[in-house]
């Protein structure tokens, strides 16, 4: 079993000689809800390596595309190689009312290498996107990279589809696509963070001392220079110019760096940040009141109809009618 296996991976994927001329753009909000999402299934399932499946939004600019975001897909009961479209349609629906500029780009899942089981799922795919790219976590991978951590060394790889001819015969099969990740200062740090495995917080702990250790040293050195213009002005040491003109000069540019679109900028970023991350946390508890809403209309409409509706039972009159019924003298 274990060698039909390896023919399969290496079967469904191009060599590195075959390059793909796709311009691909990672955020980090994916690389975070993809982890999440296999973290809580190997805490759910007891597996080091379970099944995970999930669609990717984005945008699409010719050759040019962004994985902006993600949200989880569910599969048929009992089969893993069938996706559940009316699941997968609801979903992206209501994704759409919220991200209306994003569309359906492709699928992610978790393994070591493409197989042709991912050819099976890839092709159900086909119907949302002409080309549905591929977006595989190798959380094993990692392990083998330098503790460097940049773009491509990142614990995932991007396929693109394509079609290769072989024995006179069409076969679907993936091209691998490298990507750069789009990013801030900010996300930068929670990236990092993701790629070293967490580390127990260590990573991002030592890039707040490291900040901490800079803007105390800052610290220290402007309150020198505001005690030697004090000690000029007071006349306690001579004065020297060539200080005092790049005093001036440092002082000058500062307004430079706080200027009014600078700030705008800044509060525009931060508050994009802040609003992809309440806006994702939002659409999930919608869906999930979604689903509570439609369980509870299930089930009091299946109360109400075995229901016998209370009241006196009224008598009839001495010609069967009820009384108040005048139908039978129309």
């Amino acid at each position: 079993m274990s060698s039909s296996m390896d023919t399969d991976e290496l079967s469904v994927v191009l060599p590195s000689s075959t390059t793909s001329g796709l311009s691909l753009s990672l955020h980090p909000l994916p690389i975070l809800n993809i982890s999440d999402h296999l973290t809580r299934l190997r805490l759910q399932t007891n597996s080091t390596l379970p099944f995970v499946l999930g669609a990717l939004l984005g945008t699409q600019n010719g050759r040019e595309v962004e994985i902006v975001n993600t949200f989880e897909l569910a599969t048929q009961e009992g089969r893993e190689d069938l996706v559940d479209h009316d699941f997968l349609i609801s979903r992206r629906d209501q994704y759409k009312q919220v991200f209306p500029s994003l569309e359906f780009i492709g699928w992610y899942s978790v393994a070591h290498n493409p197989t042709s089981r991912h050819i099976t799922l890839h092709d159900q795919f086909t119907r949302y996107c002409s080309t549905p790219l591929l977006l595989v976590l190798q959380p094993s991978s990692i392990a083998s990279k330098s503790s460097d951590i940049t773009g491509q060394t990142l614990p995932f790889k991007a396929y693109e589809p394509t079609i290769e001819i072989r024995d006179k015969k069409t076969r679907s099969v993936f091209i691998e696509a490298v990507y750069k990740v789009e990013t801030g200062e900010a996300e930068r740090i929670a990236v990092d963070w993701t790629a070293k495995g967490g580390g127990g917080g260590t990573s991002l702990e030592s890039h707040l001392q490291t900040q901490r250790a800079a803007v105390k040293m800052l610290h220290e050195r402007i309150l020198v220079l505001v005690q030697y213009v004090t000690d000029v002005l007071a006349g306690q040491v001579p004065n020297d110019h060539t200080t005092l003109r790049s005093l001036s000069a440092l002082v000058a540019s500062l307004p430079a760096s706080e200027d009014k679109g600078f700030r705008e900028e800044f509060d525009t970023e931060y508050e994009d940040v802040q609003l992809t991350a309440f806006l994702s946390s939002l659409t999930k508890s919608a869906n999930a009141l979604n689903d509570l809403v439609d369980k509870h209309l299930v089930f009091t409409g299946g109360a109400r109809d075995d229901r016998v509706m209370p009241g006196p039972r009224r008598r009839m009159g001495r010609h069967g009618t009820m009384p108040g019924d005048w139908s039978m003298y129309s």
